[in-house]
């Protein structure tokens, strides 16, 4: 059997056509991904100076100060800006009434990077770097309380971070 120049042709338009599905597939299912909301909390204090939380879909969550001057989209390109994954119709603003307290995002033990989880009080880069290894070799955290479980972390250190991190479902 013999193939000619139109049945190359033929076979060529289909692996295009078929690339060109996948392709579209990807970018619409990425598309239309619920994404993590971005949310920014300020303290019951005065905003001509101080600090706000930046939490959420963003690259670098954290505490930020925060002038009469500054903007909303200001602060978030301080916190790095948006992640791939926000969602800027879902973005939350909250100001607390005063004598309220605000919780501030809990860092998840079983998706944070060593340098966020550096962040933590006590846990320089060697507990960081312990800790994402441990969860390489053991899978993903079950509890917080597994902490105590990785090299360098007691319940000294552990006392101090069970508050700010969790494990997410």
């Amino acid at each position: 059997m013999e193939t000619g120049k139109g049945g190359n042709y033929r076979a060529l338009a289909i692996v295009v056509l078929l690339a060109i599905i996948a392709f579209s597939s990807i970018v619409a299912w990425s598309k239309y991904r619920p994404g993590r909301s971005v949310e920014i909390s300020l303290p019951p204090t005065s905003l001509s100076a101080g600090s706000v939380y930046i939490g959420g879909a963003v690259s670098n969550p954290g505490w930020y100060s925060v002038t009469s001057d500054d903007s909303l989209m200001g602060l978030i390109q301080a916190a790095g800006g948006t992640t791939s994954g926000a969602d800027l119709d879902r973005m939350k603003f909250y100001v607390p009434r005063s004598g309220e307290g605000t919780t501030a995002q809990k860092i998840d033990i079983n998706r944070a990077e060593t340098w966020l989880l550096m962040a933590l009080p006590g846990i320089g880069e060697t507990r960081a770097r312990a800790i994402v290894e441990y969860r390489r070799q053991h899978g993903p955290f079950r509890n917080i309380n597994e902490l105590t479980k990785v090299e360098g972390i007691g319940t000294t250190t552990y006392e101090q971070i069970k508050h700010l991190v969790t494990v997410a479902n």
